[in-house]
């Protein structure tokens, strides 16, 4: 079995891992594909994100649509969600193109995803050994005004746009604390709105990467085609179990699964963070993409 093969297979494979844990968890996955390309295909964040992006709307369709079947989606809340979120979703891609994130300087770009990852792995651990709260506090209902909207919004889009996340993982945690919304009912929420960040930070990134990058869109567009089929699959299954597996189980695996990529991430692009006088040594470069 060749080299290209191999990596096939290992792409097909991270594609379901990530729409499974998207559509568990009400996230778009690139937490797991952005960190997955990384290690597989060498550096290359701004075109991974804009392939995550393109993935994380599939992944988050049929979610939303197991969701809905549930009853589980408030349209009045996404209502108040989605305006100011799309907004800062394009500010989060347009501030991913700044010059700091150019060139050598992606690996900052990379530092800062894998620093995030560090601290959504530090937010879960806390989430584990914390003692839960009666559930009359988890669950009381708090009015979607305009500025409890936006204190959820707001760093969703940005860290969306700025990451190539679907958001999904700031939506669900910041719709507890400051709406009062139930865990399961978070997470449909959360899959609702990234169907339409995904799809407008795809379409920005994707443009950036063309316009900024000297890329061809079909390079990103094919990363993705190989990733969506199987991600699909992935996230109907995810998010069928959302509402029946013990969420305990989920927050430990996620954890393990989070604090192992991170520190790999995270170590990698600090050796090729630019130095003020030179640059470090290049991080190994894994596969080489077959069609850039």
């Amino acid at each position: 079995m060749n080299d290209l093969v191999v990596l096939i297979l290992l792409l097909v494979l991270t594609g379901f891992l990530a729409g499974f844990t998207g559509g568990l968890l009400g996230i778009g996955g690139s937490i797991i594909m952005i960190p997955a390309m990384t290690e597989l295909l060498g550096p290359d964040q701004h075109l991974y994100q804009a392939a995550a992006m393109i993935v994380n709307f599939f992944v988050v369709v049929p979610s939303a649509v197991q969701h809905y079947r549930a009853g589980a989606i408030d349209a009045r809340l996404i209502g108040r969600l989605l305006p100011v979120a799309l907004v800062c979703v394009i500010i989060g891609v347009t501030s991913s193109e700044h010059s700091w994130f150019h060139g050598v300087g992606e690996a900052r770009l990379r530092l800062l995803f894998g620093l995030f990852l560090l601290f959504i792995a530090a937010y879960e651990l806390y989430r584990l050994v914390r003692r839960s709260a009666p559930a009359a506090a988890r669950d009381a209902e708090v009015q979607p005004s305009w500025r409890f909207a936006a204190a959820v919004a707001v760093p969703t889009g940005l860290v969306a746009g700025l990451l190539g996340v679907g958001g999904g993982i700031l939506a669900v945690p910041l719709q507890r604390r400051f709406l009062g919304v139930p865990i399961r009912q978070a997470i449909a929420n959360s899959a609702t709105l990234i169907i339409a960040t995904s799809l407008v930070g795809a379409a920005v990134k994707n443009y950036a990467l063309v316009a900024y990058h000297a890329r061809t869109l079909s390079t990103s567009l094919m990363l993705a085609g190989v990733l969506i089929p199987t991600a699909i699959v992935g996230a109907s299954i995810g998010s069928s179990l959302t509402h029946r597996l013990h969420r305990r189980v989920v927050q430990v695996a996620f954890f393990v699964l989070l604090l192992l990529v991170a520190v790999r991430l995270t170590w990698s692009a600090l050796r090729d963070v630019p130095r003020p006088v030179e640059s470090g040594p290049t991080a190994d470069a894994g596969f080489a993409l077959p069609f850039r």
